[in-house]
């Protein structure tokens, strides 16, 4: 599975939002100056973001952009669908539409079974966990693996 650079910008901008909630909107300059994530490219993201239920914005002065539900109830799953689409797919194709014959046969049950355990996971933090550096003792388990931290 490789996370995409949108993917990823979107969700460091919206930990900076979950991590600033309290301050009122932010502008998208303050987010991509802190988070290091040009621009023009962060306006596209955060408007998928808005356009998916997951930010607000606010025009004027003291405009910006804010998280549209408390960061508890929004997982990183959410924000990867809203700007990426299904979290897993095979050449662009949903699992579940797939078929295959011979010894690929067994294939489809295996790609369904990524696709669970990516689920898992990323259904399974929310922003507020990430924000506060709080993963979940299941997620934060699986950073112990010898072999997790390693590139073959």
């Amino acid at each position: 599975m490789r996370i995409s650079a949108r993917a990823d910008y979107a969700v460091r901008a919206a930990l900076q939002l979950a991590a600033s909630r309290d301050d009122g909107p932010l502008k998208a300059e303050a987010i991509a100056d802190a988070q290091d994530i040009p621009h023009k490219f962060l306006e596209s993201i955060l408007n998928d973001m808005r356009r998916g239920g997951l930010v607000l914005s606010q025009r004027g002065g003291n405009g910006g952009y804010r998280l549209a539900r408390p960061a508890e109830s929004i997982s990183i799953a959410d924000v990867i669908r809203a700007v990426d689409g299904p979290l897993v797919s095979v050449r662009g194709v949903r699992p579940p539409d797939l078929s295959y014959t011979g010894p690929a046969e067994s294939l489809l049950p295996l790609w369904i079974a990524l696709r669970s355990n990516v689920r898992e996971i990323l259904e399974g933090v929310s922003l507020a966990e990430v924000a506060s550096a709080r993963l979940p003792d299941d997620v934060a388990a699986l950073t112990d693996a010898p072999k997790a931290w390693v590139n073959p």
